[in-house]
């Protein structure tokens, strides 16, 4: 048997008083999704390990079945890993957001979703005014970027952007955890003051505020790391072949560090605007040489994040409509046998824009199984599944019957 994930990244959300109660996996209309849920099995599954971040590198190493307390050593890290980029042993890698400021307040963690393009021209800008041999920033995706510093202390708190819109920015400067991470901390924070000064009148920036969008007036440094020791898929599965499909260079990094081939798709952007049909047939190509493929999605959760729950039904009925329902029917007509799991890895509600630690709703469907009770997929249908809830890498251990 072969193996899917289709990973809708945030899906999951709260009850919403102004729809009557209901979730966006709720109102959004799904029949694809929904008949899986109906020939399959459901369940919970509880993705971050006690006392962690309910961020997306946590909850995917925990899906993909990572003792994540164990490997994890920050986004940064598996950024890099994505981007081509080799650390050091003595390289603390970190993620740097461009994100907006306004009144002294985050108003957004993404500058209202800037282009590579204008992103790039921004990162290479601070690499020059800022960078030295100590100090390096490497240009990623949109808002998302790599800062690295060679002998820097990792023990620091720092606050994802995402977390804290409308917050004055002061109030969430990192701040060290020990003695020894003072120094670093002191730099970091200096770059982050530093690049105010640089970006907001950068030309990037001046044409950005004439058209109406958000300036990335600001870089915000966060989940600090240094080089994983992973086992692979194979060493932990015997799987011969694994692929990952994502706009993210994070998952992209996890991919890296777990030995699986990094599928890139031309058009996907990790917004509601990504190229779903491509990953989907990517998906589907991957499949007929590879014993598992894990399909990414990002766009829910970034509408999560914007609090836009029109949106973020409307990108789950996408998932549903060019992605799931291409992978059913392709995968049916396959001589040997595919087993399809589709979950979030973590609630990212609307009323709240960022994520949160609740267990998510998940499905497994395979050819020939048994099915549940359940008929429908979403947070409370899944919850009266046959899996009941699960726990990190028992999913996996489940999809992949080990």
């Amino acid at each position: 048997m072969k193996y899917i994930i289709i990973l809708g990244d945030g899906m999951a959300d709260q009850p919403l008083a102004a729809y009557g109660g209901k979730t966006p996996l709720q109102m959004a209309n799904k029949p694809h999704i929904d008949d899986l849920a109906r020939r399959g099995r459901s369940g919970m599954l509880d993705t971050i390990p006690e006392g962690m971040h309910p961020g997306s590198e946590i909850a995917n190493l925990s899906v993909m079945g990572y003792d994540v307390p164990a490997v994890f050593e920050g986004r940064g890290v598996l950024e890099a890993a994505s981007m081509g980029i080799a650390l050091g042993d003595d390289d603390l890698a970190l993620r740097c957001n461009l994100i907006c400021l306004q009144d002294e307040k985050i108003k957004n963690h993404s500058a209202g979703h800037i282009s590579s393009e204008e992103a790039a021209e921004l990162i290479r800008f601070l690499d020059q005014k800022m960078g030295n041999e100590r100090i390096r920033f490497y240009p990623g995706v949109s808002y998302r970027h790599l800062l690295v510093i060679k002998n820097g202390k990792k023990e620091m708190d720092c606050t994802p952007p995402h977390d804290v819109p409308g917050t004055p920015f002061r109030e969430v400067l990192i701040t060290p955890l020990t003695t020894a991470a003072q120094e670093t901390v002191r730099l970091l924070n200096y770059l982050i003051l530093r690049s105010r000064f640089l970006l907001e009148d950068h030309p990037v920036n001046v044409a950005r505020r004439m058209a109406g969008k958000d300036p990335a007036n600001c870089i915000w440094p966060w989940s600090p790391g240094y080089r994983p020791q992973m086992p692979t898929f194979r060493e932990m599965y015997g799987l011969e072949r694994s692929a990952v499909i994502s706009a993210v260079d994070l998952i992209q990094g996890i991919g890296v560090y777990a030995g699986m081939e990094v599928i890139r798709v031309e058009g996907a952007t990790g917004l509601y605007n990504t190229n779903y049909e491509g990953k989907a047939r990517a998906a589907v190509e991957a499949l007929k040489t590879h014993d598992l493929v894990y399909l990414h999605i990002e766009a829910s959760d970034e509408a999560g994040h914007e609090g836009d729950v029109e949106l973020k039904t409307r990108t789950i009925e996408y998932l549903d409509q060019r992605v799931v329902k291409t992978i059913v029917e392709e995968t049916a007509r396959m001589e040997e046998p595919v087993a399809i799991a589709v979950l979030p890895d973590h609630p990212t509600p609307c009323a709240l824009k960022t994520h949160t630690r609740e267990p998510v709703p998940f499905i497994i469907f395979k050819p020939g199984q048994q099915p549940d009770p359940v008929a429908v997929y979403d947070e409370f249908a899944a919850q009266k599944g046959g899996y009941g809830l699960l726990k990190g890498a028992a999913f996996m251990r489940e999809l992949l019957n080990i």
